[in-house]
């Protein structure tokens, strides 16, 4: 009678050590989930991301005003052509100067190389420098007008190239960037671009967003893209973007999100077909980036997901160094 009742608890004994080593293999082996942040994490990160990019001078105005950035490019602005509500400004002013020439600082900033093509659609843009110039006096910004010259070494994104023109800024409610041709002015010779030697020569008369670049050419037929992205993430808590391989200079993105689908589009219909590509997803966790990265060749019409176990979290430093050595 005793040996029955041992026998039956051991048989006890193993089942139950038996369902403890299940469920824990089971812990063991979950996937932490992939929470959706707020609207408002992932545009702080992005602020962030471009908060870490702006120089600040404080500089007279006596004569002249010319500074050098921190990558070498030379900024000259004529002291008589700044203003305040109209009026000649005199004594010190505070500069803010911003330069932009790598994917994976357009990718934290938020400041894509997406340009507006004649019939109104966007497409890829080549870059050859991204700046944003501004001017304050005791907190109080000065007029937009404003005589500029900036300098820019041409070894920066590969070399200076005869292409190249000049772009003005256009910031949309949400945030995102999209360039304009500046329209040259053929009297004084504002707002144009040279080259001089290995460098561009960059005139123009505004502060604010200003961009050397041209569009990407290929002569390949074009085609919509769609990208689905983890449940519970859309263009409020998260971005898609697109980089083509061989362009170290450009990132563009996939700027509309459809509600019904719930997915990402480049809804112009202007991504070559057949071209090797890095689909980017990037949103926000816990005040670092997370991000995915896929490798495709583009398909017509083709459709791609992102799960949220293909994406890993980084600080922004390690995610701009990603988006930099991608091929």
């Amino acid at each position: 009678m005793i040996l029955k009742h041992l026998k039956h608890l051991t048989i006890l004994l193993a089942a139950s050590f038996f369902i403890f080593s299940c469920k824990k293999d089971d812990t063991r082996n979950q996937v932490d989930p992939v929470i959706p942040p707020k609207a408002a994490d992932f545009a702080k990160i992005r602020e962030g991301g471009l908060n870490r990019l702006v120089q600040k001078f404080t500089v007279d105005t006596e004569n002249d005003i010319e500074i050098e950035s921190e990558k070498g490019v030379s900024v000259r602005i004529v002291a008589s052509s700044l203003k305040l509500n109209g009026e000649p400004v005199t004594g010190d002013i505070d500069l803010e100067f911003v330069e932009i020439f790598d994917p994976g600082d357009m990718l934290a900033a938020n400041k894509r190389t997406m340009g507006r093509l004649p019939d109104g659609k966007l497409a890829m843009l080549i870059t050859g420098g991204a700046f944003y110039i501004n001017a304050s006096q005791d907190g109080q910004p000065l007029d937009r007008d404003a005589q500029i010259r900036l300098l820019v070494p041409g070894e920066l994104t590969g070399e200076a190239d005869p292409d190249m023109i000049l772009w003005d800024g256009e910031l949309d409610d949400d945030g995102n960037l999209t360039w304009v041709p500046k329209k040259r002015d053929a009297g004084d010779g504002n707002d144009n671009l040279f080259i001089e030697g290995t460098q561009y020569y960059a005139v123009f008369s505004n502060f604010g967003w200003t961009n050397i670049d041209k569009f990407y050419n290929d002569p390949r037929e074009k085609t919509q893209l769609w990208v689905k992205v983890p449940e519970g993430f859309d263009n409020k808590n998260s971005a898609v973007y697109l980089k083509y391989k061989g362009e170290p200079n450009a990132l563009a993105s996939m700027d509309v999100y459809d509600t019904e689908k719930k997915m990402f589009s480049e809804h112009y219909g202007q991504i070559p077909i057949g071209i090797e590509c890095h689909l980017i997803f990037a949103t926000e966790s816990n005040e670092n980036w997370r991000i995915a990265v896929k490798s495709v060749t583009i398909e017509e019409d083709g459709t791609y997901e992102f799960s949220g176990n293909e994406t890993q979290v980084m600080t922004e430093s390690a995610m701009i160094q990603l988006i930099n050595d991608l091929p």
